[in-house]
């Protein structure tokens, strides 16, 4: 998994890119629910970027539910989450879609392109295209 990471000075914060390669890893299934994470340190030592930044990453990931931190146990991919109340869910669902819209747009892409292409992988994922 580690070797799958990179950096590129492309202008995008390096934590920025952090989190958004783990959070494409674990939307491909590369890291699976439940999955210990590398460490933070494993993780900083292999890019060879401060300790700090992969911090940053990773508290923004945890932010989001994608992974939760066991204290002097580690740091795992987190497993589906069981029902909530609907009213929680929706505004999980509405953070998401905004975050998301406002990251098409700012990359150049139509959000409903986006929208196209979730669709087509999880369809793929799920075995039916």
């Amino acid at each position: 998994m580690l070797d799958s990471l990179h950096i590129e000075p492309s202008g995008v914060p390096i934590y920025v890119q952090l989190r958004d390669q783990l959070l494409r890893a674990i939307g491909a299934g590369i890291l699976k629910p439940g999955e210990r994470m590398p460490t933070m340190r494993q993780v900083a030592v292999s890019l060879k970027i401060d300790l700090n930044t992969v911090r940053h990453a990773y508290d923004a990931l945890a932010r989001t539910g994608a992974i939760v931190v066991q204290p002097a146990r580690g740091t795992f991919v987190a497993e589906h989450r069981p029902e909530e109340d609907p009213g929680a869910r929706a505004r999980r669902l509405d953070d998401l879609a905004h975050r998301t819209i406002a990251s098409a747009q700012a990359g150049g892409l139509h959000p409903a392109e986006v929208a196209q292409r979730i669709l087509a992988i999880t369809q793929q994922k799920d075995g039916t295209s």
